[in-house]
């Protein structure tokens, strides 16, 4: 897993457009030297290639059921999914 910044998306997206596929793997390879795989490589030029940037603002938030009244919400949730030791 790694993280992926607006601009190097966008000189990946760039050198995809005006080089190709295997320049844009390279590209890739050059800013994330933990990709060794240069079939990996090129999927992941090719997915950086064909995202678009967000237009418009972020939806609102619909809550699925009102608010009980009267009844506080728990500041943080139970962990229910690690054993206690």
């Amino acid at each position: 897993m790694f993280v992926v910044t607006e601009a190097d998306a966008a000189a990946i997206r760039t050198v995809y457009e005006q080089d190709g596929e295997l320049s844009a793997a390279i590209e890739l390879r050059r800013r994330f030297p933990g990709i060794t795989n240069n079939e990996k490589a090129r999927q992941c030029a090719r997915s950086i290639a064909g995202w678009t940037t967000p237009s418009g603002s972020p939806a609102e938030v619909i809550p699925l059921r009102p608010r009980e009244v009267g009844r506080p919400r728990p500041a943080v949730e139970p962990d229910r999914g690690t054993p206690a030791r």
